[in-house]
């Protein structure tokens, strides 16, 4: 595995730039952001921090003596807000790149935080193969930072699998692992209907109401406020609509009660060839994918099977809207 050609710091090509870097302790951690920001502000670039909030309020005043927030441009986000559901990470860069239009942008981010679930885990390998493919050709540098204490190998060996670079040693260096086609399939696993479901099916756009109301009463005995009962039936409506849209001759819906989590499944629909719908603002026209975008925009976690045999999607509503924790 040999050195890059050129430092993060020192990147003058334009083009994406995306790398992670295993850290091993608090202090290394810290250095590592400050470090990397400092060198960012020097060239004029807009900086987006998002780590988890506990990690994000120890780097706040360290940050704020690095920047001046007149002179540069530096957010800071809880990614344990934003990127709950790994699937609207990538939407979320997306704008941060089209805000900045025609200017390198840098992106610090922590979308595999200690604590994340075996459920949510699949779609996170997902959302980082993903991000060379969303952002390739775009002037940004992506830095991407794992917990190499308290996360397992095995998490390490899919970071080398889906980041082209490692930053070692104050220099970048080619993952030998590296592998995106893997990667994004690795995350495309197959989905399974819980045995204790309750079904509804959705034949034409006229069987939405029914389904709405279907799932509000689901809801409703689950406890469910009348907020979350409200962002049920959008990603239910969302799902059956884009899987007849895509020729399904039926959608069927499935619901089940998990971890504090009501789960709707939808099946049906045809095979999506492109693994980027619903993970980035669609273009005009796309209709299908804009209803996919607005399910992973209101879901805390969405899970996604497609084959030559059709498509199922999981799509994970929390029954309040606490916010994710992580150390």
């Amino acid at each position: 595995m040999g050195d890059y050609a050129v430092g993060m710091t020192g990147h003058t090509e334009h083009g994406l730039l995306h790398s992670a870097l295993f850290y091993r302790s608090e202090h290394e951690y810290v250095d590592s952001v400050v470090h990397f920001v400092s060198e960012w502000l020097t060239k004029a670039c807009p900086v987006l921090v998002a780590v988890p909030g506990a990690k994000m309020v120890r780097l706040h005043s360290v940050l704020r003596r690095v920047a001046d927030d007149e002179a540069h441009e530096v957010v800071l986000t809880d990614i344990c807000q934003v990127g709950r559901n790994p699937g609207r990470i990538l939407g979320w860069m997306s704008g941060f790149v089209q805000r900045h239009r025609g200017r390198p942008v840098r992106i610090i981010g922590e979308s595999m935080w200690p604590g994340r679930s075996s459920v949510e885990y699949p779609a996170c390998v997902q959302h980082e193969a993903l991000v060379n493919l969303a952002l390739e050709g775009q002037d940004a540098t992506c830095l991407c930072l794992y917990d190499a204490v308290r996360l397992d190998d095995s998490v390490l060996a899919d970071a080398r699998l889906t980041h082209p670079l490692l930053w070692q040693d104050g220099a970048h260096r080619r993952s030998a692992e590296y592998a995106v086609d893997v990667a994004v399939e690795r995350g495309n696993q197959p989905l399974q209907t819980h045995p204790a479901a309750v079904t509804f099916a959705v034949g034409k756009l006229a069987d939405l109401s029914g389904a709405r109301q279907w799932c509000a009463w689901y809801g409703s005995l689950l406890g469910m406020s009348a907020d979350r009962i409200a962002d049920l039936q959008l990603v239910v409506t969302e799902l059956a609509t884009s899987s007849l849209q895509r020729g399904s001759a039926r959608c069927r819906l499935a619901f089940w009660h998990h971890d504090n989590h009501v789960v709707c499944e939808a099946r049906g629909g045809a095979h999506l060839a492109d693994p980027l719908v619903g993970r980035r603002p669609p273009s005009v026209g796309e209709v299908s994918a804009s209803g996919l975008f607005v399910v992973n925009a209101v879901a805390d976690l969405v899970r996604t099977y497609t084959s030559r045999a059709g498509t199922t999607i999981h799509a994970y509503i929390r029954l309040d809207r606490s916010p994710g924790k992580a150390a």
